[in-house]
């Protein structure tokens, strides 16, 4: 759900702006002053701000200006008194979405409201699809097993292969073997645009791939453009591809085909230039035998296939991982990465690592955050021996749990007494952690406290 932050002297109109959005289903809080809307977007995080161009105690340009250095992109709607249109104008040179005159309708205010919100949201998903293309998916590792995956990938990347499909256990890394042939093919400079089928509900799969019309559907309230036309040129990656309902295999099969689709509502099929990497950590030719996935689709996307090692299958690369990431995220934290001694490193080679490169990449992660810079001794590994080594009898029901299981226990309990400490004040909270408030949002966000 948005939430929008109204800045206006006019206790009136807030107030009856606060109505209106809400009854739309926004999330609304209102400022009198300039010092009291900057306190409540650092607060709040909104998702759009409605801005008076002249408050009691400052310029709304100047407070627009603190706004987009406290939240860079953030959507801005310019109140005007008349006579306020050139500086209206301003405001916008300097970042505003646009600008309204008083009195205003209020269609109007929430037609503009719904644009700026979609350009922000189709503006991350750019941004979240070009930070993805220009990692590169370097696959690191040293084994044989991922030098023979990085030389198929190689291969598969400089081909024409148009349906390419990757088999691996959750965890073991088969978005960035998919970012990789991505980025080492002729498509490279064109948009890798990922999709978790699993993640999105039933109901608006086939909208979010392939678009919709204003109105083909309760809560279209505007055109969507899909996922399939913002890959056009690129590489479109369908992830747990074995969670694709059965009626939208088959509209999938026929956009695998020769590339056309109809957006939902639209009687005019459009067609994208995208090569189609999916990925399952299912059988799925027992899916097929099961009736739950369709033959000629299995059969379809299974031109290429490459399978991804789990982690506990590289034997070495386990800590050329754990140094990688230690770098990675002490980099992110601007501290000095944790370090792993050989004691260490003898238990992270016996673990079996069910999550695979992601739980290590967790693991690593949060004891750079709970440990910024130190040595990880055994201890600081929550990992017993029954656990650890597979010929050892399995752990009973009071066994300690697993590493992720411990740190993100940890890790919660550093956030809520820090929020404590600060009364709830996400900046404070941060710095009492010594990490920015952008990286106190993520971990909000991952531990379900946000």
């Amino acid at each position: 759900m948005s939430n929008i932050l109204i800045i206006d002297d006019e206790a009136a109109l807030v107030n009856s702006l606060s109505f209106a959005l809400r009854g739309e289903g926004y999330d609304v809080v209102g400022a009198g002053t300039a010092a009291d809307g900057l306190r409540a977007a650092e607060r709040t995080t909104p998702s759009l701000v409605l801005l008076d161009l002249r408050l009691p105690d400052g310029s709304g340009l100047e407070v627009l200006e603190k706004l987009l250095v406290l939240l860079p992109g953030l959507p801005a709607i310019m109140i005007s008194a008349h006579g306020d249109t050139r500086v209206a104008v301003k405001a916008v040179k300097a970042g505003a979405f646009d600008y309204l005159t008083k009195p205003f309708e209020l269609d109007e205010l929430l037609l503009t409201i719904r644009s700026a919100l979609e350009r922000e949201r189709m503006s991350q998903e750019i941004a979240r699809f070009r930070e993805a293309t220009l990692a590169g998916g370097e696959l690191v590792g040293e084994s044989p097993v991922v030098r023979a995956l990085a030389e198929a990938t190689r291969q598969v990347g400089a081909s024409h292969a148009g349906r390419v499909l990757l088999l691996g256990e959750s965890g073991s890394g088969k978005a960035l073997v998919a970012r990789a042939i991505h980025g080492q093919s002729a498509r490279a400079k064109g948009p890798f645009v990922e999709v978790n089928c699993a993640a999105l509900p039933e109901q608006l799969i086939e909208a979010e791939l392939f678009g919709a019309e204003k109105g083909s559907y309760t809560g279209a309230l505007q055109r969507r453009v899909g996922l399939a036309a913002l890959a056009d040129g690129g590489t479109l990656f369908l992830d747990e591809i074995g969670e694709l309902p059965l009626a939208l295999q088959a509209k999938l099969l026929h956009f695998l085909e020769d590339g056309s689709y109809r957006p939902v509502g639209s009687g005019r099929p459009l067609v994208s230039d995208a090569r189609v990497v999916a990925a399952t950590n299912r059988d799925l030719a027992a899916e097929v035998r099961a009736g739950t996935f369709r033959e000629d689709l299995y059969y379809r996307l299974n031109v290429v296939h490459l399978s991804v090692p789990p982690l506990r299958d590289r034997g070495n690369d386990i800590l050329v991982l754990a140094r990688h990431f230690a770098e990675r995220y002490a980099r992110e934290e601007r501290c000095a990465p944790v370090r792993f001694p050989p004691e260490s490193e003898a238990i992270l080679l016996r673990y079996r690592w069910p999550g695979n490169v992601r739980e290590l990449r967790n693991l690593v992660e949060r004891l750079t955050i709970l440990s910024p810079g130190q040595t990880v001794s055994p201890a600081d590994l929550p990992v017993v021996p029954a656990q650890a080594d597979p010929s050892l009898p399995a752990a009973g029901p009071g066994a300690p749990r697993s590493i992720e299981a411990e740190l993100e226990e940890s890790e919660r309990a550093l956030v809520v007494s820090a929020l404590r400490q600060s009364g709830g004040h996400r900046g404070r909270a941060a710095s009492v952690l010594g990490i920015s408030r952008h990286a106190l949002k993520r971990r909000l966000q991952r531990l379900g406290l946000l």
